[in-house]
């Protein structure tokens, strides 16, 4: 079992947190050669393992360590109180900047949209039209008080002129994030890397803009409540189920492909952000392989892009 952790703990060091966040580096690198951290993990359950969990539930209750040794200090006091918070909590990176990436395939459907977004956390995702974003210098959307969210396009990426017309939203989620809350706001800013200044700035803007706009977000199963929020769509609009980063969280093959064939059952489109080994199938169709730790953007079932996973950049591939 710690062996397992262990292995999981180093790619993170190496396949994720390189290059964006030496931080969070060398913090999985410590608990990847850390026994005695690795034996507590492993009495977790399986769900409550991961990286980012962990990183931040010690944030929250020890602030933020300046460096592994601090970091091992500071869990090995507290690691009741950690692991409590764990218990209670999940991996709700509620990333506003993903929106960047989604933007080309959005404004190219038929407009206007019936956004639904499963496992929606805040619902910030949802907000996408009252962003700005920067394409290498080409600006789309509301600039000025809204964030704005830069992102390198690759060759070929259909850069939208405008935001999507959205009509109607709604978003999904086992365990709604209240942006009036203050504990559900903090550890929604924990999330955030803690190298990431900027990117914090741009996640508490967003939180102000769907403060003043929110969206609904209901408590539930997207395995069991999809149907029930797809029969509350308008009639008219195209309907889009998306999602970003979430099926990789439930872990049956099974229950993940009767997701998407509910999808497909009430002719919605369905827009999937995920890494690649989610929907290996999906992958399979990819023209070419994007680098490690890279999303996989795709349009019902189809291949469209590979993406960093905040949306930092997307690189568009050729039509399969």
């Amino acid at each position: 079992m710690t062996d397992r952790l262990a292995t999981r703990y180093r790619r993170f060091a190496e396949q994720e947190a390189h290059g964006h966040s030496p931080l969070y580096e060398a913090w999985a690198q410590g608990v990847a050669d850390d026994p005695k951290l690795l034996r507590i993990l492993a009495e977790l359950p399986v769900g409550k393992q991961q990286p980012n969990l962990l990183f931040a539930a010690v944030r929250v209750v020890c602030g933020t360590p300046r460096d592994w040794p601090d970091f091992r200090k500071k869990f090995l006091a507290h690691t009741r109180d950690v692991v409590a918070l764990m218990a209670t909590r999940v991996t709700q990176t509620n990333e506003p900047g993903r929106c960047a990436v989604l933007l080309p395939v959005l404004r190219r459907l038929h407009q206007p949209l019936a956004l639904i977004e499963v496992g929606s956390s805040a619902g910030l995702c949802l907000q996408l039209d009252r962003y700005g974003y920067d394409y290498d210098g080409i600006h789309v959307g509301r600039q000025g008080s809204a964030p704005v969210f830069p992102c390198h396009a690759g060759a070929g990426t259909p850069i939208p002129d405008r935001v999507p017309e959205i009509a109607w939203r709604a978003g999904l989620d086992l365990h709604p994030i209240d942006l009036r809350d203050t504990a559900d706001v903090a550890w929604l800013e924990a999330l955030v890397w803690p190298d990431q200044t900027e990117r914090l700035a741009r996640l508490r803007a967003a939180m102000e803009v769907a403060r003043a706009t929110p969206a609904r977000v209901r408590a539930g199963d997207l395995t069991v409540d999809l149907p029930a929020l797809l029969a509350e769509a308008p009639v008219g609009p195209t309907i889009v189920v998306f999602h970003s980063a979430v099926l990789g969280y439930v872990t049956e093959p099974s229950k993940r492909e009767a997701f998407a064939r509910t999808v497909f059952d009430h002719a919605a489109v369905w827009v999937s952000h995920e890494v690649p080994g989610v929907f290996p199938e999906i992958a399979a169709r990819a023209t070419r392989s994007g680098p490690a730790g890279s999303f996989l953007l795709a349009v019902n079932g189809h291949p469209v892009a590979w993406t960093d996973p905040h949306g930092a950049w997307i690189d568009w591939l050729a039509p399969t």
